[in-house]
């Protein structure tokens, strides 16, 4: 077989916020009974939404969905956030709740918070549509908040006070293109205020530095993730713009074109933060079956943060059998 070198980077896949997530609906399951229903897709990828349904999840996109005779029965909102619009209605519906958004978004949602309660009006860089953009904005009265998506956008905003403005960005971004973004709002805006500290996740800096890394000279770089999973498609772009021939995003093995792909000798994989580990060593063992590889382990940093669950959960019992279809053994 033809030799391939198989850079695998590291750190990837699941972040502390994504494994925190899953843990809350797996802690729920065996504390409460099925069904636990969730709403939105707990993270953005659709193996971990069908591991988690074939245990009894139920997945909603809004809480008038849950059946009257399942309202006390926990109902999960996923780890990108909410508007408080939705706890509210879960409230108001006499509903059990157990809040899964990722720490570092409630931080984001308090940097926004701070901005508007010291009076400034909030600029929100981030992709419009997004879960965690519409929880962000979500937070704050209506007309409190401007998206900013690109430079352009930057370029073209008029603000009302272009004197009293604070910015937060979406934490699942690329930093390059998010560093252009502000570059733009600073030059025109000089009294722009920055959050108190970094809106762009570690996680998603960590694996965008790894792909960076690992990419020069890589025939084909493969990032495992979900097409609607924001960090995910942000590492193909990085990957492509680092010196990777070729970068795609891929959810699981069978998807791969092996025909497309050629006969390749230095392959790139990493995964973005919602991606299983199991299927990052499916795409693996796919290449194996057919090449002669050799991986390398390309490592920029070691992450070591864990995220406490809910305390309702935190005496149930985690098994590493518990997280198997996602962890493997």
């Amino acid at each position: 077989m033809t030799p391939l070198t198989i850079r695998l980077c590291g750190p990837r896949g699941f972040c502390a916020g994504v494994d925190r997530a899953i843990q809350i609906v797996v802690l729920a399951l065996k504390r409460y009974g099925a069904p636990v229903y969730v709403r939105h897709e707990i993270v953005h990828n659709r193996y971990v939404v069908e591991g988690l349904e074939a245990r009894g999840a139920v997945f909603v996109e809004e809480l008038d969905e849950i059946p009257a005779e399942h309202r006390e029965q926990p109902v999960v909102f996923s780890a990108h956030g909410v508007p408080k619009s939705v706890p509210a209605d879960a409230e108001s519906r006499n509903l059990f709740y157990l809040d899964a958004t990722c720490p570092l978004v409630s931080k984001v949602h308090k940097q926004a918070m701070r901005h508007e309660r010291l009076g400034r009006h909030v600029v929100l860089i981030g992709h419009a549509g997004h879960p965690e953009v519409i929880g962000t904005m979500g937070q704050l009265p209506e007309g409190a908040v401007s998206l900013v998506e690109t430079v352009e956008d930057a370029e073209r905003y008029q603000p009302a006070d272009p004197d009293n403005l604070g910015y937060v960005t979406q934490t699942t971004l690329s930093v390059q293109d998010t560093a252009d973004v502000i570059a733009k709002l600073r030059e025109r805006f000089p009294n722009l205020t920055a959050p108190s500290a970094d809106s762009i996740c570690y996680a998603t800096t960590n694996r965008q530095e790894s792909v960076s890394a690992a990419a020069p000279g890589c025939d084909l770089f493969i990032i495992v993730g979900a097409p609607n999973s924001s960090n995910s498609r942000r590492l193909v772009e990085v990957a492509k713009r680092a010196g990777a021939k070729e970068a795609i995003l891929v959810q699981r093995a069978a998807e791969l074109d092996f025909d497309a792909i050629g006969p390749i000798r230095t392959l790139g994989i990493s995964a973005g933060a919602s991606a299983p580990e199991v299927v990052v060593n499916e795409i693996i063992e796919a290449f194996r079956a057919r090449f002669d590889t050799t991986i390398e382990l390309a490592e920029t940093t070691v992450e070591n943060e864990h995220f406490l669950v809910n305390r309702q959960l935190r005496d149930v019992e985690l098994t590493v059998e518990d997280m198997a279809f996602v962890n493997g053994r």
